[in-house]
């Protein structure tokens, strides 16, 4: 019954809104169920239903309009429902518009050619807010009953309610929420609506068309470079979609700057990459031309040329130089000032959207925790008896449960990645005995894929796939930890989540790029003492460009695949089923059909909701950050991945999903300190990408001190000559038949060169083949490097946080004013009324002590 209006919102009688709908499938048309279990499930339904009524709410039922056996359950709750609930919820509402002054922000004439058009989406009104007192209501701005609560604070308690009332008392053991019944299908179904059709204007004079205005203004690709509208998105999905889209736009903004300075000193190493001599002399026929190296692995590999390098080199001397060293400084920096700026940023969000004092008991019980409560004990605060799931003991026992599962998940990610080390091992010798072999590396398929190259990319895209299929299981495994350990509140269940999630994310897809960064190439040995691993496997050497190149590429693999499937998976898949369900309703009927009915046929948020959007952009603010000296360009990646990210996220919510729950968050939980964290280890993993997986170093050291006597024979400090005094001096009669390799020697040399950049004492020597005083020299530089990096970094984040407030000057005074408005307005008509019953009870005490008149 919605008279062939498509876009109504309101009850048959156009007078009541829908505040929430509810669909389940008419028993007595079901075939997949026993009859008997049809019965019990209809009397579950109908006993909710009933209760509901009781709770206060209002039902209203339709058909569907193409599918008879569908049932929606329209609720609405009325006035009295809403003030009840909004008091026991601690829920603010406005006291009186805000009267603080503001002032303009210098940048504002900038800001304003990338801010929506104001007279499209007009600024929301700023009120004093205090929580919701029925005995006060008269102090509320309150200029129209049917529009005090939005349609999203609406919403959020008409669920608070669905999610408490009982359905079933089973043992004594009550049985209650829509979450229960969702879970057994006794409906199928349950969310608020869209105000709106996305594509038009709603034909409803009472409709406000916020979805509309925000799929026009937010959503809409042509938006790519504006600012979101950041109080109407809140006003229509709630404070915890808001502040996820708000701390995904200033970590956009804050990344335009990184990308910048990213991209400059990309261009530097472009620029100077010409002048590179160690990369000169590598490719050089005189030089580089006439090195020959030692084999990398044992028996089936054979000698090879320096030259072959010679492109690796070249890239390398672009990542690798010192406009490199300048950007992991910077970068240092950046973390530490996007992190303060953005606590400033959320202050601000905080008093403005009403959740500067949410605190833990303000925020409801998750109901899972409710019907567990069980076991009396007292509360050490109130002296009161109350219920917990779990005595001291028990709580012990499910801790130590479950963190043994994580370690233990752990250590299975830590296994497949060795796994990977040893396909990479393992593969080395295939790819070197089939790939094409000549001493002097003319092919050009050998110039540009060597057997490292094809080993790293190989086990780079296995490694890929390996992550994605253990994110899977991971996300599940999770889950029921988390279950089990059973938080109070949904904010503890999402930061106990967030925190596993990301201990398991961050081995999963960090692990294999700590390894190459700094473990892979470092314990070789060298030609004629190789190290194994197992006893069996030679530890494989980094690709002759060097470490840093592969770190790269790995790199490149993990965030682009990673990319490219979060967008299939969250936005292609979602249209792909909306518009499968459109074709077929629209096949079915040419009939009228109802928002509710349009909206059921959107795809479900999912329990989590912003949960997997958090992970996503923390694990790439982790590869920003802590591998971000082997690849400057990282920050524009991210940069460029953000701003479409923004955009899909919105298009997303608008027009793919159904309507969220609006849910209340004071920030963005537990990812803030995982982001610290992430901030601490950064300056240390880049300060060690540049000590040990670099060259930078060496090639410093070379060319302050070795260059010139007494080491060197320079007469002034330079660079040439690193490559030859670099390369350890191996006499090929000292292999072992282990690794004695099958090709044959040409030429009438007896020496080749030992691993790529190896520092030891020639063949002949007293000391032969042990690490030489050059070695210890650079050795004693990397670690002089890293103290000294980190210290500086660290004093001036240091700096940087003490001078930079968590809260700005303004926003404290607004808080304290607040406050003040709330003291007087709430508290001071109850003092006059506590002073007039004083006065009352002096004047009868005065009277009673009154000496009577003879």
């Amino acid at each position: 019954e919605f008279e062939d209006k498509s876009d109504s919102l309101f009850f048959s009688d156009g007078q009541r809104r829908i505040d929430f709908v509810l669909v389940y499938e008419d028993e007595s048309k079901k075939m997949t169920h026993k009859r008997s279990d049809r019965k019990k499930q209809k009397r579950k339904r109908q006993v909710y239903e009933s209760n509901l009524i009781k709770n206060g709410l209002q039902l209203e039922t339709t058909r569907s309009v193409l599918d008879e056996k569908l049932i929606f359950v329209k609720v609405h709750a009325p006035w009295e429902v809403l003030c009840t609930y909004a008091e026991a919820m601690h829920i603010k509402l406005p006291l009186q518009p805000n009267d603080l002054k503001t002032r303009d922000s210098a940048f504002n004439w900038l800001s304003r050619f990338f801010r929506v058009d104001e007279n499209i989406i007009k600024p929301e009104q700023e009120f004093f807010t205090a929580p919701f007192q029925k005995e006060h209501l008269s102090n509320f701005y309150i200029q129209d009953k049917d529009t005090f609560f939005n349609p999203a604070t609406r919403s959020r308690i008409v669920h608070f309610i669905l999610s408490r009332v009982e359905y079933e008392i089973k043992n004594n053991v009550k049985k209650f929420g829509i979450n229960k019944l969702l879970d057994t299908g006794i409906y199928k179904a349950a969310f608020p609506l869209h105000d709106s059709s996305f594509r038009h204007p709603s034909a409803d004079a009472h409709c406000p068309n916020e979805r509309y205005l925000l799929y026009r203004e937010w959503a809409h690709p042509k938006n790519i470079f504006k600012l979101q509208p950041l109080d109407f998105i809140r006003k229509y999905y709630g404070e915890k979609i808001g502040i996820y889209f708000a701390w995904l736009g200033f970590y956009t903004n804050m990344l335009f700057v990184a990308a910048v300075v990213g991209v400059g000193c990309f261009l530097y190493g472009c620029l100077t990459k010409d002048n590179c001599t160690w990369s000169q002399e590598v490719c050089d026929p005189n030089i580089g031309g006439k090195i020959i190296m030692c084999p990398q692995c044992d028996k089936v590999c054979t000698y090879w040329n320096l030259t072959i390098t010679c492109e690796s080199s070249k890239k390398l001397c672009i990542f690798d130089s010192f406009g490199t060293l300048v950007f992991a400084v910077f970068m240092g920096i950046w973390v530490t000032l996007f992190l303060e700026f953005w606590k400033r940023r959320q202050a601000e969000l905080e008093y403005e959207w009403d959740t500067v004092e949410f605190l833990e008991q303000e925020e409801p019980v998750r109901p899972e925790y409710e019907a567990q409560c069980t076991h009396a004990v007292v509360n050490e605060v109130t002296q009161q008896e109350e219920y917990v799931p779990y005595t001291a003991c028990g709580k012990c026992i499910r801790m130590t449960f479950c963190t043994s599962a994580i370690f233990f998940w752990i250590l299975l990610i830590i296994a497949s990645v060795i796994g990977i080390i040893v396909y990479r091992l393992s593969v080395f010798l295939v790819f070197s005995a089939t790939l094409p072999q000549h001493i002097n590396g003319t092919e050009a398929i050998r110039k540009y894929l060597t057997p490292q190259t094809a080993t790293s990319i190989t086990a780079s895209l296995i490694s890929f796939i390996v992550i994605m299929i253990l994110n899977i299981i991971y996300e599940k495994v999770a889950i029921v930890i988390t279950d089990f350990e059973l938080p109070r509140t949904q904010s503890d269940y999402e930061n106990s989540l967030t925190t596993k999630m990301f201990l398991f994310q961050f081995v999963n897809y960090y692990s294999s790029c700590f390894y190459i960064a700094f473990f892979k190439g470092k314990f070789v040995g060298h030609p004629g003492n190789p190290v194994y691993w197992l006893g069996k496997y030679r530890n494989e050497e980094c690709d002759p460009g060097g470490c840093l190149l592969e770190l790269t590429t790995q790199l490149a693999i993990i965030v682009g695949g990673k990319a490219i499937w979060n967008n299939i998976q969250e936005v292609l898949l979602p249209w792909i089923k909306n518009l499968i369900g459109r074709y077929g309703a629209a096949a079915r009927s040419e009939k009228v059909v109802p928002c509710w009915e349009q909206d059921y046929h959107l795809q479900p948020i999912g329990k989590l909701g912003l949960f997997y959007e958090y992970l996503e952009m923390v694990i790439q603010f982790g590869f920003v950050t802590l591998f971000v000296a082997s690849f400057p360009l990282a920050p524009l990646l991210a940069l460029i991945n953000n701003m479409l990210e923004i955009r899909l996220d919105a298009w997303k919510l608008t027009t793919q999903f159904r309507r969220m729950v609006p849910q209340k968050a004071q920030d963005i939980g537990a990812w803030q300190p995982i982001m610290q964290g992430i901030a601490i280890l950064a300056v240390v993993t880049n300060a060690m990408i540049i000590a040990f997986t670099s060259d930078m170093i060496p090639r410093l050291v070379y060319y302050w001190s070795f260059s010139v006597p007494p080491y060197g024979s320079h007469s002034s400090h330079t660079m040439k000559g690193y490559i030859n005094s670099t390369l350890s001096v191996f006499n090929i009669s000292d292999f072992k038949n282990a690794s004695k390799p099958f090709s044959p020697w040409f030429g009438n040399q007896t020496t080749c060169r030992q691993v790529y950049r190896d520092l030891r004492y020639p063949a002949g020597h007293q000391h032969q083949y042990e690490h030489n005083i050059y070695y210890w020299h650079v050795i004693a530089a990397k670690l002089a490097f890293i103290i000294v990096m980190e210290h500086v970094i660290y004093f001036v984040n240091f700096a940087i946080q003490y001078v930079i407030p968590d809260v700005s000057q303004k926003t404290k005074s607004k808080i304290k004013r607040e406050k003040y408005l709330t003291q007087k307005l709430l508290h001071e008509n109850d003092l006059r009324n506590m002073g007039k019953i004083a006065d009352k009870i002096i004047k009868g005490f005065d009277d009673s002590f009154r000496p009577k008149a003879d």
